[in-house]
């Protein structure tokens, strides 16, 4: 499968762990359709670890829990069909899941074709308990190739966590995205530490391997099985924000079925979903107002000659940042200036003496669309 932009979607993972079920899952779906979550693109719904029996039948295929899914996988993906959406399982390279449940270590092509028998469409394929004589290159090669016989089209989310140098081979795997980092948790630092990895990373992502930066955490407010601490809503802006701009898959963590209206607003921020699924593709890059981390201004060039243009105040202080227009290569002596709109709060702003500048409180940022116009 070939992905033109970000893959979106909704995985069960961050909230409900291994409290997973089929009346859930039906529910969440009913949700994502009912909501305007599909129709903004989240359209995979992903069922994470710990959905099948703890070993495999005596023909070698893995068996989905019946007391979790009494109807079987196929009788769930025929659901989320019919709510227009696509479904999702999960795997892993190893012996074992992370979980600890069975891996398809080994039965790479017969776990391939039974998801296929099943309508799955989105394997996310995990990295635990693998073996550690085979490079993870060697094992997500495997399960490419047994995806791609399989006879259904599945998009392969390689989920390996950046580990043995991901990013140099992960292209070679046909994966159409890939985990370029350690799991994220509800809690700022988490955020923090994952926008902080991510400018090494910027070569490796683009057209048909996108870098999973790994799902979202908006609204989890504390709760679910990587809650933790919780973010403010300003947290959570910021957040999502980055993972637009720095074009990753967006894959909702939370418990949609309880999303508050922010919460709703946030994942569907028209502006920056626009940026998050912008058909070019270009890589984003990362000024450091004054050399430091805390402060990132993330910039990418858009499709029709837009610029998108994100203040990032990482610190624990207010912050006021500002950056050349001539640094995103609109020079003043031309006659060009940038002017736009902020994805948030609809705020105008326009480059002034040939600079563009934003006042931050500690953990915000703000991001604009900005179009080239002619100096008045």
């Amino acid at each position: 499968m070939i992905k033109l932009t970000p893959p979106m979607g909704w995985n069960s993972w961050n909230t409900f762990g291994e409290n997973i079920n089929e009346k859930m899952i039906f529910e969440t779906a009913d949700v994502m359709a009912e909501s305007g979550l599909r129709d903004k693109g989240y359209e995979y719904l992903v069922i994470d670890d710990c959905w099948s029996l703890r070993e495999r039948d005596e023909n070698g295929r893995l068996v989905p829990d019946p007391e979790k899914f009494p109807h079987g996988m196929k009788a769930v993906a025929d659901y989320v069909h019919s709510k227009g959406l696509k479904f999702g399982m999960y795997s892993c390279a190893g012996n074992m899941t992370c979980a600890g449940y069975p891996g398809s270590y080994e039965h790479e092509f017969v776990d391939a074709e039974t998801f296929a028998s099943w309508d799955v469409d989105f394997l996310k394929y995990d990295y635990c308990y693998h073996s550690p004589i085979l490079h993870g290159k060697y094992l997500y090669r495997r399960m490419g190739l047994a995806l791609e016989n399989c006879g259904r089209d599945i998009l392969f989310s390689a989920c390996s966590w950046g580990a043995d140098e991901t990013h140099e081979w992960i292209k070679e795997t046909g994966a159409s995205m890939w985990r370029s980092t350690g799991d994220i948790f509800d809690t700022w630092d988490s955020v923090k530490d994952l926008v902080a990895q991510q400018e090494k990373l910027h070569p490796y992502n683009g057209v048909g391997c996108f870098n999973d930066m790994d799902m979202l955490i908006v609204g989890m407010k504390g709760r679910g099985h990587v809650g933790l601490k919780g973010c403010t809503d300003e947290e959570y802006k910021l957040h999502f924000a980055a993972w637009c701009l720095l074009e990753s898959p967006l894959m909702i963590g939370c418990d949609i079925r309880e999303m508050t209206e922010e919460t709703k607003a946030i994942l569907t921020n028209p502006t920056l979903l626009s940026i998050d699924q912008d058909a070019r593709c270009n890589r984003p890059y990362i000024l450091k107002f004054g050399g430091n981390n805390d402060y990132p201004i993330i910039v990418r060039n858009l499709e029709n000659g837009d610029v998108a243009l994100g203040f990032f105040n990482l610190s624990d202080s207010p912050a006021n940042l500002w950056v050349p227009s001539d640094d995103l290569g609109v020079p003043f002596l031309q006659g060009k200036r940038l002017e736009g709109t902020e994805a948030y709060t609809g705020k105008r702003i326009n480059a002034v003496n040939a600079t563009l500048s934003a006042s931050l409180e500690p953990h915000t940022c703000e991001v604009y669309r900005l179009k080239i116009t002619e100096l008045p």
